[in-house]
């Protein structure tokens, strides 16, 4: 590092939502920050629906340089970004901001590509050629579609299914990935006639105890059953998965990590390694 670069300020960032004391942003974005030797601040700050519009215009007109976003605002800033990413116009919602060449408001939505490289790069899985069944059909699932539908054809899933406890709901999700994605939409029951190489939970039933009503029929040879959700146990969804012979049975901890390195890699142009804090975040 030059020492022009040691000499400039620290570059603001930050997370906002509400609630925000329970994120693990702050803590992920400084240990990317010591890995890829940056000067940076990085807070959790809470803010209400009603002053979203005007912190984020006060945020970046004082020098900040990126927000993280989490709920209950992704759909919201989403509408406010002056430009978006292709993945979050078919998410129809946001988790990454920055300004663009031309001072614009830029919205992006990293969460399903957080989750496909947490399965690349930590778990040796990738979605080419596999049979994909997504559970679900809210906005946790929409975000995966939009970072599939970003992946090139080659590298795509020979099909994907959505299936929802309300099969309109799923099907109206289809409808709007239709041009973008080819899925198909079912009721947990239906789905149960077939059987996938990778299952993805974008419920947050689990972290309740619960689960949709699933058939172990769902479960291919060598699957892997993937959690959006996670917790200090193991859920129940990852429970299920290894009761009935899953391959490899993960929760969302590594999806939060790599969200975050996807939002790194945009803001600082160099993209962290996820592991090890994943294994640290994990032990604690």
């Amino acid at each position: 590092m030059s020492a022009m670069q040691s000499a400039q300020k620290p570059t603001r960032f930050a997370v906002i939502g509400s609630p925000i004391a329970h994120s693990k942003s702050p803590q992920i974005h400084e240990k990317f920050a010591q890995q890829t030797k940056r000067t940076l601040t990085y807070e959790a700050i809470e803010v209400l629906p009603a002053d979203l519009a005007t912190f984020i215009q006060a945020f970046f007109e004082s020098g900040g340089a990126g927000l993280n976003v989490t709920l209950p605002h992704k759909e919201a800033v989403f509408a406010l970004a002056e430009v978006s990413s292709s993945r979050a116009q078919l998410a129809r919602a946001a988790n990454t901001l920055s300004l663009d060449s031309e001072g614009r408001l830029r919205a992006d939505n990293t969460d399903g590509a957080g989750l496909l490289g947490d399965l690349e790069q930590n778990h040796g899985v990738t979605l080419k050629g596999k049979r994909l069944l997504m559970l679900g059909a809210g906005g946790a699932t929409r975000g995966v579609l939009a970072a599939v539908a970003d992946l090139p054809e080659t590298e795509r899933p020979s099909n994907v299914t959505v299936a929802n406890r309300t099969v309109a709901k799923a099907q109206a999700l289809t409808e709007d990935f239709k041009g973008a994605l080819g899925v198909a939409a079912c009721g947990y029951e239906v789905a149960a006639d077939s059987s996938f190489d990778i299952i993805i939970n974008g419920t947050s039933a689990s972290l309740g105890g619960e689960l949709p009503p699933l058939s172990p029929a769902l479960i291919a040879p060598n699957c892997c059953c993937y959690d959006m959700m996670y917790g200090s146990e193991t859920t129940a969804f990852q429970s299920w998965a290894r009761e009935h012979g899953a391959r490899l049975a993960i929760d969302g901890l590594g999806m939060l990590v790599g969200q975050a390195a996807e939002s790194f890699f945009q803001w600082h142009g160099v993209r962290p390694s996820t592991a090890a804090l994943i294994d640290q975040l994990r032990s604690k």
